[in-house]
Parts: structure tokens; C-alpha cells; sequence
């Protein structure tokens, strides 16, 4: 089976966290090559270069594009930085996974997902936690109809003091947003995955500016600049399905709960689910069953790094030509639910999709 040509377009924290172990270690077992890596601060790029052994470095990816021994690029730049590295990869030959959110709006992801088609490439998007074996374990027992109908779901992606100090987290024209756009991502894509991935009907959502605008309130994620600060720190949507259904969405960089929750509860006319991606053992089943309510918790299941399972599904699905697991049109469906809330946000209206 062939190796697959690797080039990296960004080498900052995410690459440096979790992409590039995941690719050293597929590289190991013969699987792929990191061919060249990419970033607009060289020193930056040379130091991670030298870190895992790779030869080539760039600060302009257009250079990198160029190398016929790279088969596909992992984007790992800031959202405002998505989009046209993605579209002049696919156009130069290479397939493409870029990190989530997909770009800083439905409309940019669109373009990139039409680029993809034209070029015949495949595209996947990072949304990386409906790998864990929580969720996999949970979608398999939908799957063999224990829910039944999901025809509701509350997701919550709420950290209590969390507002990034570094990158460009709290600035919206480079982020596009706040936390439903970085956090919030995670959790709705995990939940419209869950319920099989309806067609968006109608969005209202409310967002709020409370924390990240004041002076001398705890970070825990660092110190943020709270003069530069223009996104929201807290978000909610309610979004409703063509098939009728209901997702509440609810995210935070800052608020005043007990504790971070990251989760989704969805409910069925079979059965129900509390789904911790983060914690296998915190996942929980709900049925009745011979007229008593059972519920059923997880006794084991296998640690998943979740960010590494997602990019040997899109090596496996380029080595084997298959489509990928994250298909940019999942992303452009979060992208549009999310541009939704925040228009909702703005206006004050509903919005119709």
C-alpha cells in the first residue's frame, strides 16, 4: 500500500500537540512520510522540522504545494487561514484535512468543499471527537435502533473560566467567533452526527459579552487582553430539523457554573443517552424495559486518542480510496448553523435556513 506524501501547512500549537505525533507515529509504521512543513514564522517551522526529522521547510506554502512527493496536506493554520490554503492545495493535486471549525464561515466552507469536488480530491474536516470510543459505542447502539427516533438533544460545550490567553481566539475577524465557533463546533457536530445529520430548518440564538471585556478576572487558560477582545463569551441556539427535531446548544469561554461540561444528552422514543466524550465511564444509557426505567452505564471501553484515530481514517481513506469520515459538507452544515446563531444574535430574529 502506498505511503502517503505528508505536508504540513502551520506547525503552531495543534499541529505540534496532537497532528504531528499522530503523523510521526503512522510515519513508524510505514504508513506515511512528513515530507515538508510549512510556516509563515521560520524559525517556528525549522524548530518543529528539526523536532521530527523532515528536511523541507517553508514559509510560504505555495512552495510547498509545489513538491510532487506530497500526496496531502493537514491545514493547521488560524480560521481566517483556512480557506485558501485548502482550495490551492486541492487545485494542485493534493487531497486535504484541515482543522476545525472548517473556515470562518458557511460560505468560505462552501467554496472549499466545491474546490474539492472539482479537483476530484478528498477533503476532511478536524472535528475529531465523534472518534472516541464513547461516542463510537453510543452510535453503534443507535444505529441497531435502541434509541428509536431521536427527536431531541441538549449539547453543552460551557468551560466556567476559560477564555484563551494566547492565539487568536478572542478576535473575531480571525476567528469568526468565540466559543460556539471553537468549542461549540466539537459538540454540535458530535450531536448532528449522532442523530444522523438532519437538514437544518430554522436557528434563534442569543449571544453574550459578560467576562472577556473586563479587567482582573481569573484565567485559567491564561491572560487575554481584554482591549482587544470582540467575540462573545457565551452562546445558546436552538436549532430546529426539517424532520422536526430539536438541538439546544449552549457554550462558554467564561461562566458562572459549577464546572466545565463538555456533553451531549439526546433523547429518543426507545432510549436516551448522556454522552462525556471526554470520559468513557461518565457515559450513560436510559431505557424502559418490561416496565421498569433501566440505566445502563459503560463498564469499559478502549482509550481512544481521538486526534490521532482521525487522521489515519483520512490516511486510510486515501490509501484505500474511500470517502473520508468528516466530509466538508459536514463542517458547511455546522458552519451555516453557526453563522445562523450568530445572525440570531444580531438581529434578533429568527433565522431561516
Amino acid at each position: 500500500m502506498k505511503t502517503v506524501g505528508i505536508g504540513i501547512i502551520g506547525s503552531g500549537s495543534i499541529a505540534q500537540a496532537v497532528h504531528l505525533p499522530a503523523y510521526k507515529k503512522l510515519q513508524d509504521e510505514g504508513k506515511v512520510k512528513i515530507v515538508a512543513i510549512c510556516d509563515i514564522i521560520e524559525k517556528v517551522g525549522k524548530d518543529v522540522a528539526d523536532k521530527y526529522g523532515v528536511d523541507r521547510v517553508f514559509a510560504d506554502y505555495h512552495d510547498l504545494l509545489k513538491l510532487d512527493e506530497i500526496d496531502a496536506v493537514d491545514v493547521c493554520t488560524p480560521n481566517c487561514v483556512h480557506k485558501q490554503p485548502v482550495i490551492d492545495a486541492l487545485r494542485a493535486g493534493k487531497h486535504a484535512i484541515v482543522e476545525k471549525p472548517i473556515a470562518l464561515n458557511a460560505i468560505e466552507g462552501a467554496a472549499m468543499v466545491a474546490a474539492s469536488h472539482a479537483a476530484g480530491k478528498k477533503l476532511q474536516v478536524g472535528l475529531n471527537m465523534r472518534f472516541g470510543s464513547g461516542p463510537q459505542a453510543a452510535k453503534r447502539l443507535i444505529r441497531d435502533g435502541k434509541m428509536g427516533e431521536i427527536y431531541y438533544a441538549r449539547a453543552q460545550a460551557l468551560r466556567r473560566r476559560g477564555i484563551p490567553g494566547w492565539g487568536m481566539f478572542t478576535q473575531k475577524d480571525k476567528q469568526g467567533g468565540g466559543p460556539l465557533i471553537d468549542i461549540g463546533v466539537h459538540i454540535l457536530d458530535l450531536t448532528l452526527w449522532l442523530m444522523d445529520y438532519p437538514e437544518p430548518a430554522r436557528v434563534s440564538g442569543t449571544t453574550y459579552t459578560k467576562f472577556g471585556t473586563r479587567e482582573g478576572l481569573v484565567g485559567m487558560m491564561g491572560k487575554w487582553d481584554p482591549k482587544i477582545y470582540s467575540v462573545e463569551d457565551f452562546g445558546v441556539g436552538l436549532i430546529k430539523f426539517k424532520n422536526g427535531a430539536t438541538i439546544v446548544l449552549e457554550s462558554s469561554f467564561a461562566a458562572n457554573i459549577e464546572h466545565d461540561q463538555f456533553v451531549t444528552q439526546i433523547m429518543g422514543t426507545e432510549g436516551g443517552a448522556f454522552i462525556d466524550p471526554g470520559n468513557n465511564g461518565n457515559t450513560k444509557f436510559f431505557t424502559e424495559e418490561s416496565g421498569s426505567l433501566i440505566d445502563s452505564k459503560i463498564n469499559w471501553l478502549p482509550v481512544v486518542a481521538t486526534h490521532e484515530a482521525e487522521i489515519r481514517s483520512f490516511v486510510n481513506a486515501i490509501q484505500q480510496d474511500l470517502p473520508v469520515d468528516v466530509p466538508g459538507e459536514h463542517g458547511v452544515m455546522v458552519s451555516r448553523i453557526l453563522d445562523a446563531i450568530y445572525e440570531s444574535g444580531e438581529t434578533g430574529k429568527e433565522i431561516v435556513l
